[in-house]
């Protein structure tokens, strides 16, 4: 039985759920959905979990998709901020190895908001990808992949925005949304912050000097440690990280595109931006 099959024979018990990161994916499979199979985005509920360390072009593309599709998209979590969850994890910040920050911030207020309904969770996987994403382990929860089964590619994603809402403005500079500290930012991707947002990469650099300051603070003496669970990542501290992405910046000469491109069709011809080592954060960046 295909996807949209099994989701229209679905009781009226069943809620039909779909998660939106800020990222194009999911965008992008809202969309289709309310444009191809009308009957199921009636029945659609939106979601978005809120970090509170979100980019402000995240939210920016979430108000221009709440006007498309003509519905609210649910925000929870974002009770808390992040330093009260780091402190809960004894100031060890969060990293490839250690996604705390994905479970608590993101996955738990999913679970809540769904509690134990019956549920299909409809996921922006596409055909051209060999993942898997988030896929709750909780037996009342049916994940349904609608591109991948329907044979929608990364070029047919960009189409299906720049139709619509447009292409979020981040993926200028960055390759996924999520929180503004990701820690699977690339090292041109936190030059891109400092250049940005200066003020977001100064918080991140503040927090990432407090853990180290908290965690090896012997008597009176100050010690900084690099590593995990100390920095953003592993390749240092956020200020060795921006001088080496300025250093290789400097080196090649900088990116220059050609004055007729616009960023969105630079964007579309990089097939770099779909990170296979991130596939646990899927639920963060989809």
């Amino acid at each position: 039985m295909k996807w949209h099959e099994y989701a229209l024979s679905a009781d009226d018990s069943t809620r039909h759920v779909l998660g939106i990161s800020g990222g194009k994916d999911s965008a992008a499979l809202a969309i289709y959905i309310k444009e191809h199979y009308p009957e199921i985005s009636e029945k659609m509920e939106y979601f978005f979990t809120d970090t509170g360390a979100e980019l402000q072009e995240v939210y920016d593309t979430l108000d221009k998709l709440e006007a498309y599709l003509g519905k609210e998209i649910a925000r929870l979590g974002g009770e808390k901020p992040f330093e009260y969850w780091l402190r809960l994890h004894n100031n060890y910040l969060p990293s490839a190895r250690q996604r705390w920050c994905t479970r608590t911030m993101k996955i738990k207020p999913f679970e809540k908001f769904v509690g134990d309904d019956t549920v299909i969770s409809y996921v922006g996987i596409r055909a051209d990808e060999n993942r898997e994403g988030y896929i709750s382990q909780k037996e009342t929860i049916k994940a349904v992949f609608p591109f991948a089964e329907d044979g929608l590619v990364r070029d047919d994603i960009f189409q299906i925005l720049e139709d619509s809402i447009g292409i979020p403005e981040y993926y200028e500079w960055r390759s996924r949304s999520g929180c503004y500290f990701c820690f699977f930012q690339r090292q041109d991707e936190w030059l891109g912050l400092k250049r940005r947002h200066p003020e977001l990469f100064e918080k991140a650099k503040q927090i990432e000097q407090d853990v180290a300051k908290r965690k090896f603070d012997w008597g009176k003496a100050e010690v900084e440690e690099c590593g995990e669970g100390y920095t953003w990542s592993q390749a240092g501290t956020l200020d060795e990280i921006v001088i080496r992405a300025e250093e290789k910046e400097n080196k090649q000469g900088g990116f220059k595109k050609k004055s007729s491109e616009r960023w969105q069709d630079v964007l579309r011809d990089n097939i770099d931006d779909d990170d296979p080592e991130d596939q646990a954060c899927l639920i963060c960046s989809l």
